[in-house]
């Protein structure tokens, strides 16, 4: 109980709530499978199982602690860059480049984790950017190069530093009354995020036809991308007075910018596994596939989010 006291009312109120629609999730699949036996509903099962988990882990570490929930993001970031690194066709001349690659994570979260915004949006773009050529040239393999090279930091560039944002609202002060703390910050981000990912399925399962991006994920509906906005600027405006110092007018805005960034993040990744010839990056999530498939469109929202905040806020 000593963790939970130190928490804002306000979290508190929203955390419940979220394992309340996760109970809500469980008894429709209970219900689904008493009534309609015959209905294959083992995908949505597999879902809401690994949403209990993944729902669990990362409230877990962000009422427990804030650098517990950096050394958890950065965790996450590690599997969503090896689970790229496996799908795409690397050079053996590049394995001892890989090493530098995974070893910006630590470092690219450290700067997170202390606040230290110059190096923090630098590292990657500027230094990383520079010495994974200069890496590949001391092996001294030119085949392929130029391919290798914009691949390994754009991996790292989506993976990596785009994830990393979402790391920095736990430590960035802002000019104003923040009601639910740092945490609030982080849980808008990733609750919006996530809900418009939810929201899109299921507005697409129920209503839609008319394919979005037939060619890169056929599974997207027009109907589901619009529904997506309008469901996470709804609950953007519900949570807005809850979790962040924002406006309402902001709130709004931020809905539809999370709705359309995490339909781009998720697209932008599904194109990567249609160019690569897969259908998930892992199994490490039944229902979802892997890390990657659940963060892509967080690799979108986050940085958006972030430099939003960092826009009118600080």
């Amino acid at each position: 109980m000593s963790v939970f006291a130190n928490l804002s009312p306000n979290l508190l109120i929203v955390i419940a709530s979220i394992f309340g629609l996760l109970v809500l999730a469980q008894l429709i699949v209970f219900t689904l499978k008493k009534t309609k036996p015959n209905l294959d509903i083992e995908e949505l099962s597999l879902r809401v199982r690994s949403w209990w988990i993944m729902v669990i882990i990362f409230i877990g570490a962000l009422v427990i602690n804030p650098s517990l929930s950096v050394v958890f993001l950065a965790l996450v970031s590690f599997l969503a860059l090896k689970e790229y690194f496996s799908m795409i066709p690397t050079r053996r001349a590049d394995r001892r480049v890989l090493f530098w690659a995974y070893l910006a994570i630590p470092l690219q979260f450290y700067f997170a984790a202390i606040g230290w915004y110059g190096m923090f949006i630098i590292f990657i773009p500027v230094y990383m950017f520079l010495l994974i050529p200069a890496r590949m040239i001391i092996g001294g393999d030119t085949q392929h190069f130029l391919q290798s090279a914009g691949t390994l930091h754009w991996g790292l560039m989506t993976t990596v530093y785009c994830l990393s944002h979402a790391s920095y609202l736990l430590g960035m002060s802002v000019d104003t009354y923040l009601p639910a703390g740092n945490a609030g910050l982080l849980l808008y981000l990733i609750l919006l995020t996530q809900l418009n990912d939810v929201a899109q399925y299921c507005w697409g399962k129920l209503l839609g036809r008319r394919k979005i991006v037939p060619l890169i994920s056929p599974q997207k509906t027009t109907v589901g991308f619009f529904g997506g906005i309008i469901t996470t600027t709804v609950v953007a405006l519900a949570l807005a007075t809850l979790l962040t110092p924002f406006s309402l007018f902001h709130a709004a805005c931020l809905g539809v910018l999370i709705s359309v960034a995490g339909f781009i993040g998720d697209v932008n990744i599904s194109a990567v596994k249609r160019d690569m010839g897969v259908k998930d990056t892992g199994t490490l999530l039944p229902g979802h596939g892997g890390i990657l498939d659940r963060v892509d469109s967080l690799t979108f929202t986050a940085p958006i989010y972030f430099h939003f905040l960092n826009y009118f806020y600080l």
